[in-house]
């Protein structure tokens, strides 16, 4: 399906983030957060995020390293490299709903990338007053160094240069976040790949698409199916794997690690060029 597609939209979720590396438990969230593990009895690092902590210097202690550990620190990952390597030659997407940035990091080209759910690289007033984004990099080295019992020095509490309001990170956990202008040439380069690919041989490849915000990824693609025939989803996910019944023909599912199959997918493994 890969080697004779016309059109490849990738989509991919917080499982393909996980399979290549940044695990959000286990010791690479008991190495960083212990502090934080033994003062607020953290379990891991998605469910920690929804803390309700006390001060603005806490709040930020914690996301200075969440964002540091997870956006910054990490190189490009081997297995959005091979991902890459996969897209090459074929007229292709991406949408995800990963707030990391790998897909940048790796070399896709960035006009073909549609990160919906915004980037922990990024901090936006925490109301929205504006619709303006911020990078975040230095502060948050600044934060980083100064952690001191798991706050940071009120000085480098970040406020609205706007309203002088809170800051927060540009992640959509509410109706504050902040959809840029840039966000925008996004969604419509999304909308026009679509229609660009509507007549054409599509194949969706889904990946750790789950079921935490289905509206963005899983369920348009299974839309998709239904009203594109020529279309094939090629569903990777170890553990939300079945999909609507109506559409199983035209469903190819790999429920095993999710590493090692799209390893198995690349153009070197099956014998064909893309190109």
């Amino acid at each position: 399906m890969l080697s004779e597609a016309d059109c490849l939209l990738i989509g991919a979720g917080a499982g393909l983030s996980t399979a290549a590396g940044l695990t959000y438990k286990g010791l690479r969230f008991t190495d960083n957060f212990a502090d934080f593990i033994s003062r607020y009895g953290m379990s891991d690092m998605y469910s920690s995020s929804f803390y309700d902590f006390d001060t603005e210097e806490e709040y930020w202690a914690y996301w200075a390293l969440h964002i540091g550990i997870n956006r910054f620190d990490p190189p490009a990952l081997p297995l959005y490299a091979e991902l890459r390597e996969l897209a090459e030659g074929l007229d292709h997407f991406v949408i995800t709903t990963n707030v990391d940035h790998q897909f940048f990091k790796s070399g896709f080209d960035p006009v073909r990338v549609f990160a919906v759910q915004g980037d922990y690289g990024n901090l936006q007033c925490a109301v929205g007053c504006h619709q303006r984004l911020y990078d975040d990099e230095g502060l948050v080295a600044s934060m980083r160094s100064a952690i001191d019992r798991c706050r940071i020095p009120s000085e480098l509490v970040p406020h609205c240069p706007v309203c002088g309001g809170p800051m927060d990170v540009n992640l959509r956990k509410n109706r504050y976040f902040v959809q840029d202008e840039s966000w925008y040439f996004a969604q419509q380069r999304y909308d026009d790949y679509l229609s660009h690919a509507a007549n054409r041989k599509l194949v969706l490849l889904e990946i750790g698409v789950g079921y935490n915000t289905p509206g963005i990824i899983r369920y348009p693609f299974e839309r998709i199916l239904q009203l594109r025939p020529r279309t094939t989803l090629i569903r990777i996910n170890p553990s939300d794997l079945q999909g609507l019944a109506e559409n199983a023909a035209q469903t190819i599912p790999f429920g095993e690690d999710t590493a090692s199959t799209i390893s198995l997918l690349l153009p070197a493994s099956i014998g064909v060029n893309n190109g």
